[in-house]
């Protein structure tokens, strides 16, 4: 690409960043030149160099990389940019993607910066399997989901979110496509950031404290939450209302509200501790009609050993009252140990892992989970599992795992073991 295309390009953005008395800074750019204005711009705004300081060298091709940061200087400027002119900044921002994210860190602090809206999502197809679980038995174990989200960057302080789902839809499913009705909001909030201070208001699709095991709800949660993140260290406050799960009438999570907090440390190595607690405010009576836990609190740890294994355990106990079902206090043991890191940027990333979980009838209180697990074997049992995370191409991750081992804790007969496999799709 010769330079004075990209100048051209570039100054038709009109930045706002000129200077009527700039001073020319290329000896080889004459006063009469056609491009004499929007090269002494450009210089002003800091978006071209030059060669050695000195020469502009207008018939000089230039590489990819040389145009992508004359694009990512021009993204800092985006607040200053017509419409028309954020328009043409995003083309060009689209046609040198990958050479802005080999940028790094300098083109992820101008995106900041961008005041316009970024679409993402992922597609999920999923195949599970229980023999004595009718939910999962030959077609009715296929299902899919489907999201979409729009980021927008309102200023360097403010980004809004909002997303769309489909919820999970069985394959085995009688009804038509179109009459599918479940798409719903799920992610709807503001973030306000000032320096390690965050401020996040709204509505959120999946409710998780830590970097923990995520046991509990990982559903539409509604909340305002206040956090603290220097990077070393994290203080989290919030209060909240679960919006998906069975009625709180009926023992479920849906309508229940909570205040919420955690404090958490991190390490150089990437490694973390947590703890964490839930105090809710309880529907039904205390017979064990209704929802029946008081609080909750919870600790985490996560090592990394080396490059490659984390160790994870996670503990959490219930306060809740005692029924003829459920066990008072119940609690939950976790641990968990990875070897590798599968990025879903990288082609042939993966990880293996194994888990061992021990948990109270009770102790979890219902709805969704961030676990790969149904909840057949993940309330009531001590069960272990495997699986492993293979990125098959570029934002294409399968993700294979199963139970062994399962016992039913308490009585009763063994739950049969569970099997998980999932192609995930991001885009």
């Amino acid at each position: 690409m010769k330079s004075k295309v990209a100048a051209a390009l570039v100054a038709t953005m009109a930045v706002g960043a000129t200077c009527a008395f700039a001073a020319n800074p290329f000896v080889d750019v004459p006063s009469d030149s056609w491009a004499y204005k929007s090269v002494v711009e450009l210089a002003d705004a800091g978006i071209i160099q030059g060669v050695d300081g000195q020469y502009f060298q207008g018939q000089r091709n230039i590489t990819r990389y040389e145009a992508a940061e004359m694009v990512a200087k021009a993204m800092a400027h985006m607040d200053k940019a017509s419409v028309e002119q954020r328009a043409l900044i995003n083309k060009l921002a689209d046609e040198y993607a990958d050479e802005l994210n080999n940028l790094g860190v300098r083109v992820s602090n101008l995106e900041n910066k961008v005041g316009n809206v970024k679409l993402t999502g992922d597609a999920r197809i999923r195949y599970q399997h229980q023999s004595n679980n009718a939910d999962y038995k030959n077609d009715a174990g296929w299902d899919y989901r489907v999201r979409i989200r729009a980021n927008a960057q309102v200023n360097d302080r403010t980004t809004v979110t909002y997303g769309l789902s489909t919820g999970d839809h069985n394959f085995a499913d009688n009804e038509s496509a179109s009459g599918n009705s479940d798409v719903f909001t799920d992610d709807a909030k503001v973030d306000y950031t000032v320096g390690s201070w965050n401020l996040s208001a709204g509505r959120t699709d999946t409710y998780v404290l830590g970097n923990s095991y995520g046991y509990q709800f990982g559903d539409v949660f509604d909340r305002a939450e206040l956090k603290y993140d220097n990077g070393k260290f994290a203080a989290t406050a919030g209060y909240g209302k679960f919006k998906e799960g069975d009625d709180a009438a009926a023992g479920g999570l849906l309508g229940v509200k909570t205040g919420y907090g955690e404090l958490e440390g991190f390490f150089s190595n990437g490694s973390a501790v947590g703890v964490y607690y839930n105090d809710f405010t309880r529907a039904g009576d205390a017979s064990g009609y209704g929802f029946r836990a008081d609080d909750l609190w919870g600790a985490y740890t996560s090592i990394n050993l080396g490059s490659k294994f984390n160790v994870l355990a996670n503990y959490e106990k219930i306060n809740a009252d005692k029924t003829a079902e459920f066990k008072a206090d119940p609690e939950v043991w976790i641990g968990k140990l990875t070897y590798g890191s599968a990025d879903g940027e990288k082609k042939g990333t993966w990880d293996a892992w194994v888990e061992y979980l021990n948990a109270d009838k009770g102790a979890f209180l219902g709805g969704a989970t961030n676990s790969w697990r149904d909840n057949s074997v993940l309330d009531g049992v001590k069960s272990w599992g495997v699986g492993i995370d293979y990125a098959l191409a570029k934002n294409v991750v399968l993700t294979a795992a199963q139970t062994f081992g399962t016992e039913a804790k308490g009585g009763g007969d063994d739950p049969d073991e569970f099997t998980d496999i999932e192609l995930n799709f991001a885009f």
